[in-house]
């Protein structure tokens, strides 16, 4: 998984602690963290494709959460930054080399294309049990002050 999966849900977060009124530009959500603002940007972008964030230009222009955080899952976001494509893909190469000759064998999956599926059919349902609300109120309970460090931040800027 890119780190701009990292990114995005940092962002989507410190969106969330900014306030619905309050856009914030892909420069300045870099900046909190000390990452490069047009990678960032690009992770910005497929979340708002995605319809987790819209974008509003101008001069008071930027970005905001386009629903609550109890509406966005990890999951959503996981797919907006890394495309819904499967993480495991079996090129069948026990069907090359010596073992290659008995076509009879590979009528059904390969084990491992089998049991890569499962774990990744688990791994989405329980991203997608978990929302972005989940998640903030296990990070205000781990750190309180940092909604309002952000939004100081935020005005000082």
């Amino acid at each position: 998984m890119s780190e701009g999966v990292e990114w995005a849900l940092h962002s989507c977060l410190n969106l969330a602690w900014a306030g619905p009124d309050r856009p914030v530009t892909a420069a300045r959500l870099a900046a909190y963290h000390e990452l490069p603002a047009p990678y960032l940007n690009k992770q910005l972008q497929a979340l708002v494709r995605a319809g987790i964030v819209v974008s509003t230009s101008g001069p008071r222009g930027g970005f905001r959460l386009a629903r609550p955080l109890a509406r966005i899952t990890l999951m959503d976001v996981v797919a907006a930054v890394e495309g819904p494509d499967e993480a495991f893909r079996c090129a069948e190469i026990r069907q090359q080399g010596p073992g290659g000759g008995a076509p009879a064998s590979y009528r059904l999956p390969c084990a491992f294309a089998h049991a890569m599926a499962r774990a990744e059919l688990a791994w989405r349902r329980e991203l997608a049990g978990q929302t972005l609300e989940d998640v903030r109120e296990q990070a205000e309970a781990q750190a309180p002050a940092a909604p309002e460090r952000l939004r100081r931040w935020l005005a000082n800027g």
